[in-house]
């Protein structure tokens, strides 16, 4: 029964942490747009200027030894 009261404090405590991160969150315009980043990934990668089909990930042609 004595655990109740260290238990039932240190519950408010992260209650209340968890509501002041929330509103420090929408305060500071991270939860403004829910709909782009979750449409972000059909976007295709914008090619590199070597040619069509090079990404900006393909740095296997720059790790090849010239021979």
């Amino acid at each position: 029964m004595s655990i109740l009261y260290i238990v039932i404090p240190l519950a408010l405590l992260f209650a209340i942490a968890a509501v002041v991160g929330f509103t420090m969150a929408v305060r500071g315009g991270q939860l403004d747009d829910l709909k782009t980043p979750a449409l972000r990934i059909l976007h295709d990668d914008v090619p590199l200027r070597r040619g069509a089909g090079a990404r900006l990930s393909d740095k296997s042609a720059d790790a090849a030894p010239k021979v």
